[in-house]
């Protein structure tokens, strides 16, 4: 019997390729989907992505989403409580879960700090995609067939025109080489809308660019129509 598995949801690219790498694995079922959702206004935390972007996501791959909703302002303890009522409902939804699993790529600290936050709750951990060459991963996701576009670019590490651009060959080939083609430090996060984890493309449409805080420049975008 497969082990079932609540895989965090971003709505960007390293999620949504953790979902496609799991998928491969015949021990391994996803059972559903987990978003953190900023409660101020009904988007990814980090991504910026709408709700209605990550649940037409969700419904493309054929899975539940359930929300972990925070505040903008949110601090260890009130993400810690968000997760555990979210975990709860998980357990009570698919009794026996105990794995949830992230896209993370190689940041040792995050992955201790999940792994020692899910123990607590009676969870483990698992990152598909970790210790991945991430120069490489992204030509992999790329040649798989995800299809995903910048949502927000810290622009303390990246240029702010590199905002909206889509997740191609061609902005990997622009990088800076001090910037991670995958984004794992932060310096850009993606919002996919097609690719082999997807029954079918999103049709999402681009909206306006605005800079937050002085420093991230999040581009918007919604279902089409």
């Amino acid at each position: 019997m497969a082990m079932q598995v609540l895989l965090a949801w971003s709505g960007g690219k390293d999620a949504a390729w953790a979902l496609h790498t799991l998928r491969q694995r015949g021990e391994v079922e996803v059972a559903g989907l987990l978003s953190t959702v900023t409660r101020e206004d009904g988007r990814a935390s980090l991504q910026g992505v709408r709700r209605e972007v990550l649940q037409a996501q969700a419904r493309a791959a054929g899975l539940p989403l359930l929300e972990a909703s925070i505040p903008a302002q949110c601090d260890n303890a009130a993400y810690a409580a968000a997760m555990q009522a979210v975990l709860e409902e998980a357990k009570a939804r698919w009794p026996g879960i105990r794995h949830a699993a992230f896209g993370d790529l190689f940041l040792e600290d995050i992955r201790a700090w999940r792994e020692q936050r899910l123990a607590e709750a009676g969870w483990e951990l698992l990152v598909p995609l970790f210790g991945s060459d991430t120069a490489a991963l992204a030509r992999e996701m790329q040649a798989g067939g995800l299809r995903a576009r910048l949502s927000c670019v810290d622009t303390a590490q990246l240029h702010a025109g590199f905002a909206g651009r889509d997740f191609d060959a061609d902005f990997l080939d622009a990088l800076p080489a001090n910037v991670d083609p995958c984004g794992e430090n932060g310096e850009f996060h993606s919002c996919v809308w097609a690719g082999p984890m997807f029954a079918a493309p999103l049709q999402l449409e681009r909206g306006d660019t605005e800079l937050r805080d002085g420093r991230y420049a999040f581009t918007d975008y919604r279902l089409a129509g």
